[in-house]
């Protein structure tokens, strides 16, 4: 009974301070037209203090969304393009000798920012790769003998171009795994195509778009996502989904076995926590149901699960695999 009232108290305190996402979404909707689904991982990806892997065709908003949200959140954005003649010390920084002083002087990279957008992650090499990446998991870049931490919020927000393949280095399948969620994006409708149009046409500039929350208000949301109620029903649900993944035959899917190359990791299943945690918040709810584990299941898995020539051959991808689990996986 006492779980219960507690609950409820939460449920409150929850409702009221999650009032600033349908301030953001407002504001984010002056300037991107549809793109629902990347607004709302994004804002996961914010509250769940986890990074985004975006994989999706050249010109459907990748940078203006993550752009519009830093302003509607007055934090500070930062672009890097990734290309194979990129070094490490272009993304953290580096060591500048001033000869006036005799002396070395830090000069900061653009990873020195709340929102970093990687843009075409897999034309760097693997050394650049990786130094964004330990940015990433360690939130701190040490730069000679001095280690500066990374001001939060941080989210990264890597993206990838799917067509394109030619002169890339596909990111390792470790390094993939840091990545909270890989959001795929698609085409708008008609509908929303034109009103792009519409929007594009009506002036030199896109409409100004203002700051409607502070980063410590975002820092405050994510002390209260960890504070949102799981059931052991609902814990033991995501194990056995991400189970699945490693050992499909216990949960009598032993058809899958020769289509998984590998699951999902112990990544896999902090992520799908946190991440029900975050969705259930942007609900306006103080505790997670089986619904919000399904709504970001995919996200959050179709990087962890390798598929095997088989899978591959037979034209059978991560989603199929990951829906074929979610019907036969036990609901709580």
């Amino acid at each position: 009974m006492e779980k219960s009232i507690d609950i409820e108290a939460l449920n409150q305190q929850i409702y009221a301070d999650s009032e600033f996402v349908e301030r953001l979404r407002e504001e984010t909707a002056k300037v991107i037209i549809g793109q629902n689904h990347m607004i709302e991982r994004l804002l996961l990806g914010l509250l769940a203090k986890g990074h985004i892997l975006l994989e999706g065709l050249p010109g459907l908003a990748k940078t203006l969304a993550i752009n519009t949200l830093s302003k509607c959140i007055n934090a500070e954005f930062s672009r890097i393009q990734f290309t194979p003649d990129l070094l490490p010390a272009d993304i953290v920084g580096t060591l500048i000798y001033n000869p006036n002083k005799s002396e070395f002087t830090v000069r900061k990279g653009p990873i020195f920012a709340n929102f970093v957008l990687a843009d075409e992650i897999n034309r760097a090499p693997a050394k650049v790769q990786s130094a964004l990446l330990e940015a990433m998991q360690e939130r701190q870049v040490t730069i000679g003998n001095d280690t500066f931490k990374l001001d939060e919020p941080f989210l990264v927000l890597a993206t990838q171009n799917p067509i394109e393949q030619e002169g890339t280095y596909p990111l390792p399948e470790a390094q993939t795994d840091r990545f909270m969620l890989k959001v795929k994006i698609t085409y708008p409708n008609k509908d929303e195509e034109r009103k792009i149009i519409q929007l594009v046409m009506s002036g030199d500039k896109l409409p100004e778009v203002k700051a409607v929350v502070s980063p410590k208000e975002i820092i405050k949301a994510r002390s209260l996502v960890r504070k949102i109620y799981m059931d052991e029903k609902i814990e033991t649900y995501i194990t056995d989904i991400v189970f699945a993944t490693r050992f499909p035959k216990d949960y009598g899917l032993a058809h899958l076995e020769n289509l998984i190359n590998y699951g999902g990791s112990p990544r896999a299943s902090i992520n799908l926590a946190m991440a029900s945690k975050a969705f259930a918040f942007l609900q306006r709810r103080a505790y997670v149901i089986p619904e919000d584990v399904r709504a970001i299941c995919h996200d959050v898995l179709r990087h962890r699960i390798g598929l095997t020539y088989e899978a591959e051959a037979e034209n059978i991808t991560q989603e199929d695999i990951i829906n074929t689990i979610l019907d036969h996986v036990e609901v709580p």
